[in-house]
């Protein structure tokens, strides 16, 4: 239906570029939504634990434990150190010896997962940092055990700041998927370098820089309001 409105609205030449944007523009968007799903996944899964222990190993908390608080710090801080770029690089051969390729939207998940890991466990211990000392105290003082605590004091009141944290680990990992194209993975950055760039085709450009804008836009609104919602404080 969308092709017929746009064969009979435009003339044959500019409808055919039309057609053949729109097409490479969704299989750029769908290389990207691979990237950023599977990187934002294992985000998830190994930033919210990493951030936890982080956090609980720190002095203030119950399982103080210096070690495993300066060997996570000093991981976290040493792939947060490396630019994108070069980790991508760095990664190859563990992204090889995984999947046994490099090319395409899963290898570059791969070094994105890596970075992602990094970045939100940072915002994760962030946003366990702003919970009130007080209420912990509180539950200690009834008996509380640890594990009871994290799950009942300090995800549910954290909770507003993961999901924060978790739409800008989503926004910085549309922006590092624009690098992947360096090693074949492909997406919408990949798609306005190709051609906007190297082929001097400015309306590509201009067209994947406004598709990208707007899908943050969503991204921003989406995560405030889920945030927003699960606030307890503003209920």
């Amino acid at each position: 239906m969308i092709e017929q409105w746009i064969t009979g609205h435009f003339s044959p030449e500019l409808a055919k570029q039309i057609l053949e944007l729109s097409a490479d523009l969704a299989h750029a968007f769908g290389e990207t939504f691979i990237m950023v799903s599977i990187s934002s996944l294992f985000a998830v899964l190994g930033g919210l634990p990493l951030g936890f222990l982080l956090h609980v190993t720190s002095r203030k908390l119950f399982w103080r434990n210096r070690l495993a608080n300066v060997t996570g710090n000093f991981l976290v801080n040493v792939l947060r150190s490396i630019p994108f770029v070069i980790l991508l690089v760095l990664l190859l051969p563990l992204t090889q010896w995984v999947l046994g390729t490099t090319i395409g939207p899963t290898a570059a998940a791969v070094p994105l997962s890596v970075a992602a890991i990094a970045f939100y466990a940072r915002l994760v211990e962030a946003s366990l940092c702003e919970v009130d000392s007080g209420i912990i105290e509180a539950a200690e003082a009834f008996g509380t055990s640890p594990l009871r605590i994290i799950a009942t004091v300090l995800f549910p009141e954290a909770l507003p700041g993961f999901l924060r944290g978790l739409t800008v680990t989503l926004i910085s990992l549309v922006g590092y998927s624009a690098m992947a194209g360096i090693v074949g993975g492909g997406g919408v950055g990949d798609l306005a370098i190709r051609f906007g760039y190297y082929r001097y085709q400015t309306d590509v450009m201009v067209v994947t820089v406004i598709a990208l804008v707007i899908l943050v836009q969503v991204m921003q609104v989406l995560g405030d309001w889920l945030a927003v919602r699960s606030d307890k404080k503003d209920i």
